[in-house]
């Protein structure tokens, strides 16, 4: 009986049920998340004039449009499920597109779920008071909702999000416009900030500082197998998410740096109110107003990621380098149930250790290394027989390279922060990925052969 169900679950296809709107608040919604409320002061720290803050999230938004560009022109290819599991597939290096999956899944995506799971509960206990357990409890309960919601409601989940993605930019930019009102011109040709360096290796550095704020505009593209209309909404919802951050990014910066003077901006440990308590009439709730906003920003970037993230291991099992429960689709909710089940409980697990930050740090090394040569695919991919993309970005090549540059940035700048505990953390993904990997093309070599078996037919159709 249960090996009847198991086929059934197999066969079950994904629908194309995410709408345009869905794909750009899920982008929008995974990129905008608690570090902008210190980031800006971070930025400021770094580029040590107002100018040069308001520049670095300019310019760092305007780095990121080759890699959206890219995204657009490899998902509009190949519109499945899986992002990088398949654009690595794509260009034959099967390793590689596993050890996409093993590093998310085992490095990043639960650690990163539990931390932001986390800082919502800690930011209610703002107002509440709550206990560390309480908060813990509070933000289990988070993961589970938000993974019991898109397990069984897909359409439904796909909605909140535009919902809560909708609450969290609209109060960003009232308070934008709002505060435009009451700047300081003198503050924007204040002293620079004690100690920062000058001229253009300040503004790189403030560059620099703002590439983490602009991770997760991807998001849409692992989705590319739920996407309605994806030759058209694909392209539109990456390019939207790109120019709507880069957008909120640096009038934020404008407004925080002509309300209070860059070097006191660079100092607070919370810049945002620090900002705000400047307008009158809020300013005495700033701080209030500041935690409100960041329980909506952290809650709509947890169900986003517990949206999309589950995507990636599904696709791996269905390519065959995972295990097999991992690929079925329930056939009454269509969705991926068995991954979101997964990274829904080791979520939750991870609540309870208290090191996952630097956990998650130790391992950036690698996830931008890997990264970094997932967009590199592109020149390879380019040149296969079933590459006929719906978009294709200008200048190809030098996008390409210009994608690149961001993930550069950060892996220097996370090299110099823990070069040890990086280098070590990226040895442990790889020795442990490798055994992995040639287990699954082992136990899982039927399937592996029937994919390929389909793709070379595919090919063979071009020919």
């Amino acid at each position: 009986m249960s090996e009847n169900v198991n086929n059934t679950e197999s066969e079950v296809k994904l629908h194309r049920k995410i709408s345009l709107f869905a794909m750009i608040a899920m982008g929008v919604g995974s990129t905008v998340g608690s570090g902008i409320f210190t980031s800006v002061g971070s930025v400021a720290a770094a580029a040590g004039t107002a100018t040069f803050a308001i520049l670095s999230f300019l310019i760092g938004g305007l780095l990121m449009i080759p890699q959206n560009l890219l995204y657009t022109e490899l998902s509009s290819a190949y519109p499945e499920d899986g992002g990088l599991v398949v654009y690595f597939r794509e260009a034959g290096w099967k390793f590689w597109s596993f050890f996409y999956s093993w590093s998310c899944f085992f490095s990043s995506n639960p650690i990163g779920d539990a931390i932001m799971a986390i800082s919502i509960a800690s930011y209610l206990a703002y107002f509440t008071g709550w206990t560390t357990i309480t908060v813990k409890i509070i933000a289990v309960i988070l993961i589970l909702f938000f993974g019991w919601l898109h397990m069984t409601h897909a359409k439904a989940g796909a909605k909140v999000l535009s919902g809560l993605t909708a609450l969290k930019i609209l109060p960003f930019f009232i308070l934008i416009i709002v505060g435009l009102f009451f700047v300081k011109g003198t503050n924007f040709a204040a002293t620079p900030v004690v100690g920062a360096s000058t001229g253009i290796v300040a503004l790189l550095a403030g560059i620099s500082a703002t590439t983490w704020s602009y991770d997760g505009m991807y998001a849409t593209a692992v989705t590319g197998g739920e996407v309605e209309n994806p030759k058209k909404n694909l392209p539109i919802a990456l390019i939207s998410t790109v120019l709507i951050c880069t957008l909120l990014y640096t009038a934020l910066t404008a407004a925080a740096v002509g309300l209070v003077d860059v070097s006191t901006l660079a100092t607070s440990e919370a810049p945002i109110a620090t900002a705000f308590e400047q307008i009158p009439g809020i300013g005495h709730y700033a701080a209030t107003i500041a935690s409100v906003l960041a329980v909506f920003v952290v809650t709509g970037s947890l169900c986003g990621l517990l949206l999309w993230q589950p995507r990636i291991y599904f696709k791996a099992a269905q390519e065959g380098y995972w295990w097999r429960s991992w690929g079925k689709v329930h056939p009454v909710w269509n969705t991926p149930y068995v991954s979101i089940m997964w990274e829904t409980g080791v979520a939750c697990i991870l609540v309870f250790f208290s090191s996952i930050n630097d956990l998650l740090g130790y391992f950036t090394l690698i996830s931008l290394f890997r990264n970094a040569l997932g967009f590199l695919t592109w020149f390879r991919i380019r040149n296969n027989k079933n590459y006929h993309p719906s978009y294709q970005m200008p200048a190809g090549p030098l996008m390409c390279i210009l994608s690149v540059v961001p993930s550069a940035i950060l892996l220097v700048s996370t090299f110099v922060w823990a070069p040890g505990a990086g280098i070590i953390a990226s040895v442990i993904a790889l020795a442990t990925a490798y055994p992995a990997y040639k287990y699954f093309q082992r136990v899982n070599a039927d399937i592996i052969a029937k994919n390929d078996a389909m793709r070379k037919a595919e090919e063979e159709k071009y020919m």
